[in-house]
């Protein structure tokens, strides 16, 4: 059995991540954590708005759990400020797991704005952001060189999917 490696995603609502990160995970049969479904069974169940780290706290703990296990953990999420990317490297390092950081934009903001606009909600009851809401979003530069980056941007999802293979083959 390969030795499992936390793939950390992140990027604005609508850049292409929950797509790329579902065929990574499917590919690989990683656990595919997704911090927009934990949250929205979060606001089901208590009523209310989130308004704190629910959602991310709990992931953190299912992706050690799972590659405690062994499992790759593939975790999807906007993961916006260096705070939330610091404690999924925390989680790799803990579970002594060597882990991937895949930051996923679209640099073409009409394309972007298509996509927020357009795009329909595969989660039930889940509100989706608004363009205003991606633009206001607090969304921190990355401070690490070692990042992946894949640019969604004047890509079909199969040329997307691609360049995520390629880069992840020259991580290696």
């Amino acid at each position: 059995m390969p030795h499992p490696v936390l793939y950390i995603f992140s990027g604005l609502p609508g850049g292409g991540k929950t797509t790329l990160a579902r065929h990574l995970a499917r590919e690989l049969s990683a656990l595919h954590l997704r911090i927009d479904t934990i949250e929205q069974a979060l606001r089901e169940t208590h009523g209310r708005p989130l308004d704190g780290p629910e959602g991310y706290l709990i992931a953190y703990r299912l992706a050690e759990d799972n590659l405690l296990l062994g499992m790759s953990v593939v975790a999807d999420s906007v993961n916006p400020i260096h705070l939330t990317r610091a404690a999924w490297r925390d989680v790799a390092m803990r579970t002594r797991v060597p882990y991937v950081e895949i930051e996923v934009r679209c640099s073409d903001a009409v394309e972007h704005r298509a996509r927020v606009e357009w795009r329909a909600s595969d989660i039930p009851s889940l509100r989706l952001p608004t363009w205003d809401d991606v633009q206001s979003r607090e969304y921190e530069p990355w401070d690490a060189d070692r990042v992946i980056v894949i640019d969604t941007a004047r890509q079909t999802v199969s040329q997307s999917i691609e360049s995520l293979k390629r880069a992840l083959a020259a991580k290696r």
